[in-house]
């Protein structure tokens, strides 16, 4: 078993894909291919499995992949003991939803790759629901959370910036002109909703459940760019956060509805694994979010 394959094995189950993880490592993909044809003979298990594009991890790999972790953790620690050059270097890999990809951490990637060019920084998006497993197995060093502000257990974690939340419709729906409602209202609509296990998508349900509302028609999906473009033309009322809706707002393409979402409190917070050796590339990349959260509250 040669370093080289543990390192492929775990930019492979980072990237979930073999080109990118190729690319990542400067080899061509059959390289990435026959080092992991390799460690798999050795171990006698499959660590991965391939369904068309697609690279999902097996119970085997999972399991391995903590160890891999902690061995690669283990190497970059005692690298950086010997190590007489000032610069950081090292790996950080990082996990956030969509929502927060596109409006919240741009800055915050920007400002790290000018100041830290030594880091190779690799980002990993995942729907909501996969976050804390990602951060538990190994699968990423720190993720950032659009969730309700409370801790999580074997987590170390901290609040970035409070979030509101807005329900919307066009302008023309038949509740935009309301200036109250009732649950009553909501009768016969339809919800353009985030994917179940979304905190505050379970946080509404939740709401409408307890003032007495049985079930709701809805329409599902894993993008907040396609549930605003679909409440633009009248398609439903939709379920968002201020930070991804304020431009439509503004221009008058999207009304917020009359209706308190403000008894649970919502953040965007970053966690990262309560027993994992926190690198200098690490520090670093912690250090910079909060200074960047910190100097601009509207990211």
């Amino acid at each position: 078993m040669e370093l080289r394959q543990l390192k492929t094995f775990h930019t492979l189950a980072s990237t979930l894909n073999f080109s990118r993880a190729a690319e990542v490592q400067n080899y061509v993909p059959s390289t990435v291919t026959m080092q992991m044809k390799a460690l798999e003979e050795e171990l006698g298990v499959k660590l991965v499995d391939r369904l068309g594009k697609k690279v999902i991890l097996t119970d085997a790999g999972r399991s391995f992949l903590r160890y891999v972790d902690n061995i690669l953790s283990e190497l970059e620690e005692a690298q950086y003991a010997v190590k007489q050059s000032g610069e950081v270097t090292g790996t950080v890999v990082i996990s956030a939803d969509e929502t927060l990809c596109t409006y919240r951490l741009p800055a915050v990637l920007r400002r790290f790759r000018l100041r830290y060019p030594g880091i190779r920084l690799m980002f990993r998006p995942l729907a909501n629901p996969n976050l804390k497993q990602s951060l538990r197995e190994g699968g990423a060093d720190i993720i950032f959370m659009l969730d309700e502000d409370k801790g999580e257990t074997g987590f170390c974690g901290e609040k970035m910036l409070d979030e509101s939340f807005y329900v919307l419709a066009a302008p023309d729906h038949p509740l935009a002109a309301r200036t109250t409602l009732t649950i009553e209202d909501f009768n016969g609509e339809t919800f353009l909703l985030t994917e179940k296990g979304c905190s505050y998508r379970t946080f509404f349900e939740r709401s409408l459940s307890q003032k007495g509302m049985g079930g709701i028609t809805e329409l599902e999906f894993n993008s907040a760019e396609a549930i605003k473009q679909c409440a633009k033309i009248g398609m439903g009322i939709a379920i968002l956060p201020e930070m991804a809706v304020t431009a439509e707002m503004n221009r008058g393409e999207l009304v917020p509805l009359p209706w308190d979402l403000t008894a649970t409190s919502f953040a965007t917070q970053m966690f990262w694994h309560e027993e994992k050796w926190i690198s200098p590339a690490i520090e670093a990349f912690l250090n910079l979010t909060r200074d960047t959260f910190l100097k601009n509250s509207t990211l």
